[in-house]
């Protein structure tokens, strides 16, 4: 776990990935603007681990009213995605059922902002317990998912057992239809997909402040 020292004030941002490659690049990532309090937690690869992880978290403080960024890398369901594409989610989905998420335009926005030329595709994103292969994608296609991962639909579900708060789930492809993955050892050659990751902070960090405002 990588955290900004605490000071009063609103809200924390808690920021899950999963893997030590992505925690490296948002660890290594532009914090200007950042929070003043900002953890970037490794959960550890699968939901299980999501869940253990993130629900250890925000059960103390300063993390028990968080709000909760699920992020790090994906595989693409749809043609045509590319890796180094962003998956900006509606809402994640897994055996728990749907959870929506908050702020998707701003962070589409940011993003584009961010990254101007990079592809941003939204809808939802759905959750599976293992890597998932070529068979399986037309299958989730089907289901109307976008892309998929395995620790984006818990950690959201996890985070809003915890308590009511923000959440969102930004994800970049590094697994494709027509790029698929081999291992997940692989990764560490999408540089394409690192640099993404480590460009997303500042739209996070710009939701984070969005979604401190009181709602109408």
């Amino acid at each position: 776990m990588d955290r900004t020292p605490a000071a009063p004030g609103p809200a924390p941002l808690l920021i899950a990935c999963a893997l030590g490659i992505e925690h490296l690049a948002l660890r290594t990532g532009d914090r200007t603007g950042a929070p003043g309090r900002l953890t970037v937690l490794r959960t550890g690869m699968g939901p299980k681990n999501a869940e253990r992880a993130v629900t250890g978290a925000l059960g103390k403080e300063p993390l028990r009213h968080a709000a909760v960024v699920a992020t790090g890398f994906c595989a693409g369901l749809a043609p045509g995605m590319h890796p180094g594409d962003l998956v900006v989610a509606d809402q994640t989905r897994d055996a728990h059922g749907h959870t929506s998420c908050v702020g998707t335009e701003l962070l589409v926005e940011e993003l584009m902002r961010a990254m101007p030329g990079r592809t941003v595709h939204t809808g939802p994103l759905t959750g599976s317990d293992h890597v998932v292969r070529a068979h399986e994608r037309a299958a989730l296609l089907a289901t109307g998912a976008i892309a998929v991962d395995m620790e984006s639909a818990v950690t959201l579900h996890s985070a809003l057992r915890a308590g009511d708060r923000p959440v969102a789930a930004v994800r970049v492809v590094v697994d494709a239809p027509q790029h698929e993955l081999v291992r997940v050892g692989t990764v560490r050659g999408g540089i394409s997909a690192f640099r993404v990751l480590r460009a997303v902070l500042p739209a996070f960090f710009e939701w984070h402040r969005s979604s401190l405002l009181p709602r109408r």
